[in-house]
């Protein structure tokens, strides 16, 4: 089994499941014994100040906005730039974290290379093989512009037109069909 970690799945057009229907998402980490990543395309209209000053009763000066990570519940998850800050690396300039500590470090400033997420998605053993094999994700490798890219209501269709294009498709596999907008 190849890893998927470190990489884009981009939802196709026919997928439409609520939760992934024209989702982006980076797989942090891909084993055997199962997969996650969080939905880099679903922002929310709270930020990480707002939640903070609730939860923690302190104040912050970090204003980004927390994002819908997928429909796991789980520990705050920050995608960030900052080795030093990393528990996993997971594409070049990509660091993820889920420790109190080293989120605390990231919202003390206000940072331009970091996203928050409430929740993750996740797949158990096998679960995300056959979801491929079902052609139910077109995948590319991640790249920091597309993690933190501030243009997240294009980022999909911008994923899916390059993810057709990929000349690592195999010839068998017919491109996504164009999204269809009503």
């Amino acid at each position: 089994m190849d890893s998927l970690g470190g990489h884009l799945l981009i939802a196709p057009p026919h997928l439409v499941e609520h939760n992934f229907a024209q989702a982006v998402v980076l797989m942090v980490e891909h084993t055997a014994q199962g997969a996650y990543g969080v939905i880099l395309n679903r922002p929310t209209d709270r930020t990480i100040q707002e939640v903070w000053r609730e939860v923690r009763g302190a104040e912050c000066v970090c204003r980004q906005v927390i994002h819908l990570g997928g429909p796991v519940t789980g520990p705050l998850v920050a995608l960030h730039a900052e080795p030093d800050l990393a528990e996993v690396r997971v594409a070049d300039g990509v660091y993820c974290c889920t420790a109190a500590d080293k989120i605390e470090e990231l919202v003390r400033a206000e940072r331009l290379r970091v996203r928050f997420y409430a929740g993750y998605s996740g797949w158990g053993a096998g679960q995300l093989e056959g979801e491929l094999q079902a052609a139910s994700w077109l995948t590319l490798p991640a790249h920091a512009e597309a993690v933190f890219d501030p243009a997240l209501d294009s980022l999909w269709l911008r994923l899916l037109r390059r993810a057709a294009e990929d000349p690592r498709r195999p010839a068998d596999e017919p491109p996504p069909a164009p999204p269809a907008f009503n």
